[in-house]
C-alpha cells in the first residue's frame, strides 16, 4: 500500500542478513528506512504470510497456516464489521469505521523506534504513564530492544531521554519553549526552534518533532538519530546523539563536570574532590566527587560556572528576574545550585548535581553553592599569584632596561645618514615614474617604527604594480561574481554573523554591516571587518538603546535609525539588505526605480510578491536553472528586512533557511521602506548620499 503522495509504503520486508519477514512502513525514497513495524516480535519464517482485515474489523498479519501473529486488537463493545485501512501521507496507518469515518486505531499511537512529522510521544504528569519509542534489538532484528526513548516531565521541566533498561543513557536537557538546553548544536543552528511541546487539560505533555522532511530514530545502541532528507542530493543528512563521551548520562558521576575538549574529560567542580582517587586516576569517574568543606547555611557563597549543560533534576520557578534566583536559593538551605534561563526562569537543585557538561562558548551559567572557606582559600591563592607575577614583571623590566641601554649606547657611536635620497632623484620601471621628494626634514612620530623611503622602495621593488594590493579612494575594489560565488558569500557572511551573535565568547552586535565592511580573501571567502562601532552585549541583554545613532544609512534597521534601539535583529536587517544587494548587484543607497518610484527593497518586494523574482536578479547571472534558489534567497532577504524585529528570523534560522534545514519559508510582510510614496526625484536624492557618522573611537 502506498500513500496518496507516494511518500510512504506499507509492505513486507526483510532486514539485512535475515530471511525473517515483517510488515512495516518505510520511506518511499529510501525503502531501507523503516519507521514502523507491525509484527516486530513475531516474524514470519517464510513468504506465505498475509496482511488483511479480519471479520471483526481488526487489521491482522497471518502466517502460512492462517494463524494470527499480530493484530490491532480493537476493544469495542460490539463487533466491528465494516472497517477500512489506509496509509496517510504523514506515514500514519489508520483503521477507520467505514460508515462513520471514526478512527478506531492508528500506528502513531503505537510507535516502534521512529518519529516522523505529525507524530507525538507523551507522558502524563499525574499518572506517570508514557508513550515511548523502543529501539530494535539490533540492525537485523526489529524486536523490542533494551533502549527506549521518550520525554520526562515529572520534575517540572520537559526533557528528551534515552533509557537503557530503565537507566538514563542520554538526555536533552530542559526544554525552554524554544530549544533543549542540553544539546549544544541547537544554540548554533536553532534547528529545534520549531519543535513542539504541548499539554492538555488531563495532565498529558506531548512532544512533536519539527515539521520538516525528517525522522528521529532511537537505535539499538541507544543513540538518538536525527535524519533529514536532502532533496538536492537525494540522501539523508544524519546527526546522532550522544555525539561524544560527555553526552553519555552521568559520565563523570555526581558533582563531576565533563568537557569533551579536555584530557582527561572529567573534573570535579570547584569545592569538590574525587570520592575514589585511585579510580579517578585510572579514568573511571562513575563514583563522582564529594565536598571538601561542608556548607554552613548562613555563610555560604556561590561559584559561577559558565557555558554549561545544566544538571538533571532541575526544579523550575517562574521568576522573571535573575537576581531573585540567587536570593531564593540563598534563603533555602537545601538549595545547592541555581541557574537562570530567560524562557524558563529560575532552576534550582537540591541533594546532588549529575550529568553536568561544559560547552564551548554557549550554554547556561550554573551557580554552585560552596562553603565560605572555599572562597577564602581562593583569595589567598590569588594573592600569591599576584605577588609572584609582580616580582617576575619587575625582574624582567630591569633586564630589558639594561639591554636597551647597551643597545642605545652602541648605536650612539655610529653616524646616521642625514639624507637617504636626494631631491629630484627618480626611479623608472615599466614606464612608471616615481618622483622622490626631499626627506631631509625629520618628522617626530613618537614611539612608532620609522621606515626610510629607500626601505619602502626596496621592499616594494620600486613600487611595482605586481605588489599593488588594490586601489582606495575612488578606485574600484570588487569584481562581478557568478551566482555560486555570490551564494557562498551570502552563506559565509551569515556564518560570520552567527559567530558574533552566538559562537564568540562575547556576544557582539556589529551595527555597521555593509558591502565595504565585508572583505574577500584569495578564495573568495567573506570576512566581516570594521568593528569600530560594535557593541558587546552582556548575557542578560537582548537589546540596547543609544542617543547617538552611528552607522550607514540604507543599512540601519528602522528601530535603530529612528529610536536608537539595536539588537541582534538590527544586524539581521542589515544582512537582509546585503543579500538583496548581492543578488541585484547594486547598492541600496544608489538604487531607484523611476517607473515604480521604488527603492531597491521595494523592487525586491514587488517582483517577488508578483511571482517574478527572477527579474530582480542581476541580468548577467539570472538563470532558469538556479531560479528557485535565487528567488528563495530574495524571500530570505525580505524576511530579514521586516519592519518589526520580532518578525525577522534570528541569524541561526537564516542559516538554516540557506542550508535548506528549514524547507518551508514564512511569507514576508511588505517592508516599511518598500515605497517612497512619490515619483519626485527629490525623494530619491535624500537617500543618495551614503556615509558613516564619523566620531572619535
Amino acid at each position: 500500500m502506498v500513500s496518496a503522495k507516494q511518500n510512504y509504503i506499507l509492505r513486507f520486508f526483510s532486514p539485512p542478513n535475515t530471511t525473517n519477514r515483517y510488515v512495516g512502513i518505510s520511506f518511499s525514497l529510501s525503502e531501507e528506512t523503516v519507521i514502523w513495524v507491525a509484527n516486530r516480535d513475531t516474524p514470519l519464517k517464510d513468504s506465505s504470510g498475509a496482511a488483511t482485515l479480519s471479520k471483526d474489523g481488526n487489521l491482522v498479519v497471518l502466517d502460512g497456516t492462517n494463524r494470527t501473529v499480530w493484530s490491532t486488537n480493537l476493544t469495542t463493545t460490539s463487533p466491528v464489521i465494516n472497517s477500512i485501512v489506509q496509509i496517510l501521507d504523514t506515514g500514519n496507518l489508520v483503521l477507520r469505521e467505514e460508515d462513520s469515518g471514526d478512527t478506531l486505531w492508528e500506528s502513531f499511537s503505537h510507535p516502534t523506534d521512529a518519529m516522523v512529522q505529525g507524530m507525538r510521544i507523551s507522558q502524563n504528569v499525574n499518572t506517570g504513564k508514557q508513550v515511548l519509542l523502543t529501539a530494535w534489538k539490533n540492525e537485523t532484528d526489529p524486536g523490542m530492544g533494551s533502549f527506549t526513548g521518550g520525554i520526562d516531565a515529572m520534575s517540572g521541566t520537559v526533557q528528551l531521554f534515552s533509557w537503557n533498561d530503565g537507566r538514563p543513557h542520554w538526555r536533552s536537557g530542559p526544554w525552554n519553549g524554544q530549544i533543549f538546553l542540553g544539546i549544544k548544536d541547537v544554540f548554533y543552528a536553532y534547528l529545534d526552534a520549531i519543535a513542539q511541546v504541548n499539554s492538555d487539560g488531563a495532565g498529558n505533555i506531548f512532544f512533536s518533532p519539527p515539521p520538516i522532511d525528517g525522522i528521529v530514530i532511537w537505535n539499538s545502541s541507544g543513540s538518538v538519530i536525527r535524519k533529514v532528507w536532502n532533496k538536492m542530493e537525494k540522501r539523508w543528512d544524519v546527526v546522532a546523539y550522544p555525539k561524544n563521551e560527555c553526552d553519555v548520562y552521568g559520565k563523570c558521576g555526581v558533582f563531576g563536570s565533563c568537557n569533551a575538549l579536555e584530557s582527561p574529560i572529567c573534573r570535579c567542580l570547584r569545592g569538590f574532590e574525587p570520592v575514589n582517587e585511585e579510580e579517578w586516576g585510572r579514568g573511571n569517574w562513575t563514583s563522582g566527587c564529594r565536598r571538601r568543606n561542608q556548607l554552613r547555611c548562613g555563610d555560604d557563597g556561590f561559584e559561577r560556572v559558565q557555558y554549561m549543560k545544566v544538571p538533571d533534576f532541575a526544579k523550575p520557578s517562574s521568576s522573571s528576574v535573575q537576581d531573585e534566583c540567587a536570593a531564593l536559593c540563598r534563603g533555602n538551605c537545601s538549595c545547592i545550585a541555581y541557574a537562570y534561563d530567560s524562557y524558563i526562569g529560575c532552576m534550582f537543585w537540591s541533594d546532588t548535581l549529575i550529568d553536568t557538561q561544559e560547552f564551548d562558548g554557549v550554554g547556561v551559567d550554573l551557580y554552585v553553592r560552596l562553603s565560605a572557606s572555599e572562597f577564602d582559600s581562593h583569595k589567598e591563592r590569588k594573592l600569591y599569584i599576584i605577588i609572584g607575577v609582580a616580582v617576575g614583571f619587575v625582574c624582567i623590566s630591569v633586564v630589558m632596561f639594561i639591554a636597551w641601554w647597551f643597545i642605545v649606547k652602541r648605536k650612539g657611536s655610529k653616524a646616521q645618514d642625514s639624507s637617504i635620497l636626494e631631491a629630484g632623484q627618480m626611479f623608472t620601471m615599466d614606464s612608471t615614474a616615481i618622483v622622490l621628494k626631499d626627506e631631509t626634514k625629520e618628522v617626530n612620530i613618537g614611539d612608532l617604527p620609522k621606515f626610510t623611503f629607500k626601505m619602502l622602495a626596496n621592499a616594494t621593488n620600486q613600487f611595482h604594480e605586481d605588489n599593488l594590493l588594490g586601489r582606495g579612494g575612488f578606485g574600484p575594489v570588487y569584481m562581478l561574481l557568478d551566482w555560486n560565488m555570490r551564494y557562498n558569500i551570502i552563506e559565509g557572511i551569515s556564518r560570520g554573523i552567527l559567530y558574533l551573535h552566538r559562537d564568540s565568547r562575547l556576544r557582539i552586535i556589529h551595527r555597521d554591516l555593509k558591502p565595504s565592511n565585508v572583505l574577500l580573501d584569495q578564495d573568495w571567502n567573506p570576512k566581516i571587518s570594521d568593528f569600530g562601532i560594535a557593541r558587546i552585549f552582556r548575557d542578560n541583554e537582548d537589546q540596547c538603546n543609544t542617543a547617538r545613532v552611528m552607522g550607514t544609512y540604507g543599512y540601519m534597521a528602522p528601530e535603530y535609525g529612528m529610536e536608537g534601539r539595536f539588537s541582534e535583529k538590527s544586524d539581521v536587517y542589515s544582512f537582509g539588505v546585503l543579500i538583496l544587494e548581492i543578488i541585484i548587484g547594486k547598492k541600496n543607497t544608489h538604487y531607484f526605480n523611476d517607473e515604480w518610484s521604488l527603492s531597491l527593497i521595494g523592487c525586491a518586494w514587488k517582483m517577488w510578491s508578483e511571482g517574478n523574482g527572477l527579474s530582480f536578479v542581476e541580468e548577467s547571472i539570472a538563470s532558469n536553472e538556479t531560479e528557485e534558489e535565487m528567488v528563495r534567497c530574495i524571500q530570505i532577504g525580505l524576511l530579514c528586512v521586516q519592519e518589526h524585529p520580532k518578525d525577522r528570523p534570528s541569524i541561526e534560522m537564516v542559516l538554516s533557511m540557506l542550508n535548506h534545514d528549514i524547507v518551508e519559508l514564512a511569507a514576508p510582510k511588505q517592508p516599511v521602506l518598500s515605497e517612497n510614496g512619490s515619483t519626485d526625484q527629490n525623494v530619491y536624492t535624500s537617500y543618495e548620499l551614503t556615509h558613516s557618522v564619523l566620531d572619535g573611537r
